[in-house]
């Protein structure tokens, strides 16, 4: 699967080991490097398990959450021009194969 980076500080994020332990720490940088292997490994979303993958509802409708350490968490969004839906209107993650990295950290702060 294909990644992208919503901000040029979420590239350095995920692609600066250093960088991502300053930032998150040792746990939740070896995690995040952990869960974007198995993102660029998959097919599709549906394909992995590790860390609880789940959509999120509200202003984060259409995103998917993906647990890292403790409450930080790795927020990924469709990256196709029309994005797959479902006929409910929800987004078709198993036809998802390009993702945006939008958010890392604790949406819940």
């Amino acid at each position: 699967m294909e990644i992208a980076f919503q901000t040029s500080t979420l590239q350095k994020l995920c692609e600066n080991e250093n960088f991502a332990i300053r930032r998150l720490g040792p746990t939740n940088a070896t995690k995040l490097r952990n869960r974007l292997a198995d993102i660029e490994a998959a097919e599709n979303v549906t394909n992995f398990v590790a860390g609880r993958p789940h959509p999120l509802k509200g202003e984060r409708k259409g995103q998917l959450s993906i647990s890292l350490a403790g409450g930080t968490r790795l927020v990924i969004k469709p990256n196709h021009d029309a994005i797959p839906r479902k006929s409910d209107g929800s987004v078709d993650w198993v036809a998802v194969t390009s993702v945006t990295v939008c958010y890392i950290g604790d949406y819940h702060d």
